[in-house]
């Protein structure tokens, strides 16, 4: 193959490295600048490469995909725990606020050490909430005049055969 003649200048700091660098590898100067500047301009391409790294970015949307819906579940839950702790709380006369502190404050602590219990064992509250749920995920927040025919003319609601779903009459004495 004919090959064609260069002229470079180079600084001599890196001219001195250059030829330190050609002779500690046994090779010519213009091999040695034939190659660099083929990795250079034609960069090396691995056969697959771009197969993996699609695998790779679908599965990473998939688990954003699933962590963006475990956070809109916790955010609706959070609401209607909100909206309706709310609407049923009466207001406390002041004799019983000290009492309804001290035992918030018990409740909260509870609700805390829950909470590290759960961590510790990696559970995920949101992922357990959707699998005791049995109804299509279009479904999951239709409110109670949208129920499936099928459950009202059984007089029950979507939730009503899960235990953990229904009200406990028993009062408030479970913390767990």
């Amino acid at each position: 193959m004919r090959k064609k003649r260069y002229c470079l200048y180079l600084s001599r700091p890196l001219a001195s490295k250059f030829d330190l660098v050609a002779m500690r590898r046994k090779r010519s100067k213009s091999a040695f600048l034939e190659d660099a500047l083929r990795q250079a301009l034609e960069p090396e391409t691995h056969p697959g490469i771009e197969d993996v790294l699609l695998r790779r970015l679908d599965a990473m949307n998939r688990s954003a995909g699933a962590l963006e819906r475990e956070i809109f579940v916790i955010g609706e839950t959070l609401a209607l725990l909100v909206r309706y702790f709310l609407t049923i709380t009466p207001p406390l006369a002041s004799s019983e606020q000290e009492a309804a502190r001290l035992l918030g404050k018990e409740r909260y602590q509870a609700f805390l050490t829950q909470i590290g219990r759960r961590i510790g064992a990696n559970r995920r509250f949101a992922a357990e909430v959707l699998e005791t749920v049995r109804v299509p995920p279009s479904d999951l927040f239709a409110s109670p005049t949208e129920e499936q025919p099928e459950a009202r003319a059984n007089g029950a609601g979507p939730h009503a055969s899960d235990p953990a779903l229904t009200t406990n009459s028993q009062g408030d004495d479970h913390h767990g």
